[in-house]
């Protein structure tokens, strides 16, 4: 019949080669772009990040967290100096230069109450200057070329109609899988800013309850929660550094191990970043 058959298995050959390819394209390129963007997400402070929200917050510190912080303050301070007139022997040996101590320590929770909010956001200075170097050694470029997906796809032109409707399958669930995982890690990197935003916003109140030994806890615990926090974004980093290497060891020339492998770098991507945080607790001791 002319050849009629030939041209449109030809036909539905090409078309599906088409969807193939560009089912390939699409997924490269939504979990090379978040990489990239997740890759410069992570070394911005809170300021860079978004600008107002980072003023919104220092404004609820400013003038709602530092009132009660001071309410504390008075309290931590009352109770310590009752402690010492205790400890004194109601005052029949006291010395002085306790005083003098005591004076010194109203002072410094004083102004750790008043200036958290600043000691806060240079913990995540230093985090950023953390990241910004280790951005320097790991190298977060997993874009697959365009050659090398034509190189792919052309491994499939001499299977028949029905072997590429199932790769066509298999691609298209690949993709949408790999779709949801980038949400998912946009949701964990995007969390994280939240996480440190909230964090922030209250930093006066655990700063307060320094100037004494059993509150103090408090305080103490609440610094190990910033600086797990600093520490989870170059978790995050870390994380990118080993998924872009083992991204560039995909091997091209089977294409169903290549997408699984892709898929399954993907998922242990997600997984990964989605415990950063919990490692960086268990490294600071922070609960």
């Amino acid at each position: 019949m002319f050849g009629i058959f030939d041209k449109l298995t030809e036909f539905f050959k090409d078309m599906l080669l088409g969807g193939i390819k560009a089912n390939l394209e699409s997924m490269f390129l939504d979990i090379n772009d978040k990489v990239g963007v997740i890759a410069t997400d992570v070394g911005k402070t809170p300021m860079g990040w978004n600008g107002e929200v980072y003023n919104f917050i220092k404004n609820i510190n400013d003038n709602v967290i530092v009132p009660i912080a001071g309410l504390i303050i008075t309290a931590v301070l009352c109770i310590e100096l009752i402690n010492m007139v205790m400890q004194k022997n109601n005052m029949h040996d006291t010395d002085t230069f306790e005083f003098f101590k005591y004076i010194i320590k109203m002072f410094i929770a004083v102004y750790l109450a008043g200036h958290a909010f600043e000691f806060s956001m240079a913990v995540f200075d230093v985090a950023q200057n953390l990241v910004n170097k280790a951005a320097g050694v790991i190298t977060t470029s997993a874009t697959v070329s365009g050659d090398q997906i034509v190189a792919m796809v052309d491994t499939l032109k001499e299977k028949d109609v029905g072997a590429l409707i199932m790769i066509l399958v298999e691609t298209s669930l690949v993709r949408i899988a790999i779709q949801g995982i980038s949400l998912v890690i946009t949701l964990i990197v995007y969390g994280r800013m939240f996480e440190i935003y909230v964090y922030s916003s209250v930093s006066s109140i655990p700063f307060a309850t320094m100037g004494n030994k059993e509150w103090g806890q408090i305080g103490t615990n609440y610094i190990k929660g910033l600086f797990a926090l600093g520490l989870q974004g170059l978790f995050l980093m870390v994380c990118l550094g080993i998924y872009t290497v083992l991204i560039r060891t995909v091997q091209v020339t089977d294409i169903h191990a290549s997408l699984f492998s892709i898929l399954g770098y993907a998922l242990l991507l997600g997984l990964m970043m989605f415990k950063s945080g919990t490692v960086a607790k268990s490294i600071m001791n922070t609960h």
